[in-house]
């Protein structure tokens, strides 16, 4: 005999919640607002529509179905099932937050504070929760499959993300590393231009290797590549194209476009790339498609890769290492 499904409601501690127990009371809670000019009225207002939504969906499972409940702060805690259907209660950025610890199970979202949340992967209301589940678990339901994006670094280590992913210092200072391109495809486009340096070897479809127009020696063994001081790199999907991604195509001019939610391509971009004697800034944004990756090879102490902004669970990088990212073979089974 089967097992019965499992609806896995998946939640965040409310503001009003963080608020107890940090001042452990209400009225101490209180206060500390009011001596700061503000109230604590909207903050409980806001938890409470937030547990009677949460009680709106769990009172949808079907009663012959098991059930669970998990925190975000436990996500990486909880050994998600091949026959759960997950239910994400809360904001848009709760789905992605769950979405990497997830192999194909379907998802849910159900927006637990209208008005206050865009949308874009919430998009139900506590009352359809039990249409929806009924629909996850037969043939046939209506899902969109959102594109992901991983990270594979050289000692196994494997990170998936909805929206993007970051490498870099994880205090955000200079990052070192060598960038390189893996795979068929057209180079990238080259990055503002510095002062000129010598002129390197050709790498893949005539791009410099070496320095050239941008500022220095900046290649990597190999062709085609490039050393590199920046802020770090982020790689993102069209899911992430509402988000950090979106601030930075609009910083670069939006000269490339965007990829859709359910399109296997992902943009990256360097930020804020430093030309030196050392280092280039030729390679600074580009695409991936299926079958490309963006390889990054680790010139410091120490760098960190981690998605959708869970920096308590990153990839730890050291010297040497390398690590290459691109289009997922994961992807994120949406009701809609």
């Amino acid at each position: 005999m089967s097992l019965a499904p499992r609806a896995v409601i998946v939640h965040r501690t409310t503001e009003y919640e963080e608020l107890l127990a940090r001042h452990g009371t209400h009225g101490q809670a209180e206060f500390f607002l009011s001596s700061r000019g503000r109230s604590i009225r909207e903050v409980a207002e806001r938890h409470r529509r937030s547990v009677r939504a949460l009680a709106a969906v769990s009172a949808a499972v079907p009663p012959q179905w098991r059930r669970a409940r998990v925190e975000r702060a436990d996500l990486d805690r909880f050994l998600f099932a091949p026959e759960d259907v997950v239910v994400v209660a809360g904001q848009d950025g709760l789905v992605a937050n769950t979405a990497k610890y997830l192999a194909g199970q379907p998802v849910v979202g159900i927006d637990t504070d209208p008005g206050r949340n865009a949308g874009v992967l919430v998009r139900h209301r506590p009352d359809e929760t039990g249409r929806l589940l009924r629909a996850a678990v037969a043939r046939g339901a209506a899902a969109e499959e959102l594109t992901m994006v991983e990270a594979v670094a050289d000692d196994t280590q494997r990170l998936v993300a909805l929206n993007e992913i970051y490498l870099g210092r994880p205090d955000h200072q200079t990052s070192r590393y060598r960038l390189d391109l893996d795979g068929p495809g057209t180079p990238v486009a080259t990055g503002p231009k510095g002062p000129k340096g010598p002129k390197g070897p050709k790498g893949p479809a005539g791009v410099a290797a070496g320095g050239g127009s941008d500022g220095g020696d900046g290649s990597a063994e190999g062709g085609g590549g490039e050393v590199q001081a920046s802020s770090g790199v982020l790689v993102g999907t069209g899911t992430g194209a509402t988000g950090w991604l979106r601030s930075l195509w609009r910083e670069r001019g939006g000269s490339r476009p965007l990829p859709a939610p359910a399109e296997a391509r992902l943009l990256w971009f360097v930020r804020e790339a430093w030309p030196s004697p050392a280092t280039g800034t030729s390679l600074v944004e580009g695409d991936l498609t299926a079958g490309r990756r963006l390889r990054v090879t680790v010139e410091s102490d120490r760098l960190v890769a981690f998605g959708d902004g869970m920096e308590s669970d990153a990839l730890e990088l050291t010297w040497g290492q390398s690590v290459r990212v691109g289009v997922s073979d994961t992807s994120l089974r949406l009701l809609v």
